[in-house]
């Protein structure tokens, strides 16, 4: 079975947490002896994990960084949805997507995992190219939301698009400009959330496919929120919409 370094005191913890049978073994800082540590080792003695200390110029070799916060397991690739169809076949309700149109920072694709993960989206989607792909860096700040929530890449996003509107998922892209303002949109039925990417927003084609434009309101002085921030703003109201539709 495929292997992958998964590193960061949350992500570690999280996989050890959910699917502790997965990890191979952990490589930890064999100068670091704190509380944090402690911790993490005894989860993984209960768990059964091997536990290597290792100096930290090794830790930082393993990764190539030196982001790794003194841990690093070597664990199972989980089996996730590997496309589209295969996802939405198996999603009981209304699906709840969330789309990234070229987001190239993996800190904001780690975040919008870890959004999408909170809020119980279905899947993140995004382009191959143009985009940032699931590294270790996005891994870590997901923290463990990249083992739980399907990122499915697709090579053609408006194609994908166009698929998903023939399945009835509404497609409710976010731009500045829209007169619409997001508590006005309908996410209680099958949903789709179009973010852009960091500076040039939605392309023009994928801005066109949208089913609605939203915006979300301001009320400061600052013009706009960071992609993965706008993404939880967004997501969790498309939830408590979903909440009350229950209720």
């Amino acid at each position: 079975m495929k292997s992958k370094m998964i590193f960061g005191f949350h992500a570690v913890t999280a996989r050890l947490r959910h699917e502790a049978s997965s990890v191979e073994e952990i490589y930890i800082d064999a100068d670091r002896r704190d509380p944090r540590m402690r911790e993490l080792i005894r989860a993984a003695e209960a768990a059964r994990v091997r536990i290597i200390p290792v100096d930290d110029a090794r830790l930082n070799n393993i990764v190539g960084t030196r982001r790794h916060q003194g841990v690093i397991a070597k664990a199972s690739v989980l089996s996730l949805a590997r496309n589209l169809d295969e996802l939405l076949d198996a999603v009981d309700g209304p699906p709840l997507l969330l789309i990234l149109d070229g987001v190239t920072d993996p800190h904001n694709l780690g975040a919008c995992l870890r959004v999408a993960d909170g809020v119980g989206a279905h899947a993140v989607i995004a382009p191959k190219d143009r985009a940032v792909g699931l590294n270790a860096t996005a891994a870590k700040v997901a923290s463990g939301a990249a083992d739980t929530v399907p990122y499915i890449t697709v090579t053609n996003l408006a194609r994908t698009l166009r698929e998903l509107k023939e399945r009835e998922i509404l497609l409710i892209g976010t731009s500045d400009d829209a007169e619409k303002g997001l508590y006005e949109a309908d996410f209680s039925g099958p949903a789709a959330l179009v973010m852009g990417s960091e500076g040039e927003g939605m392309r023009r084609l994928t801005r066109e496919t949208c089913d609605v434009l939203v915006n979300i309101p301001m009320f400061g002085t600052v013009e706009s929120l960071n992609v993965s921030v706008a993404s939880g703003v967004c997501l969790y109201e498309a939830r408590r919409q979903r909440l009350a539709v229950a209720v």
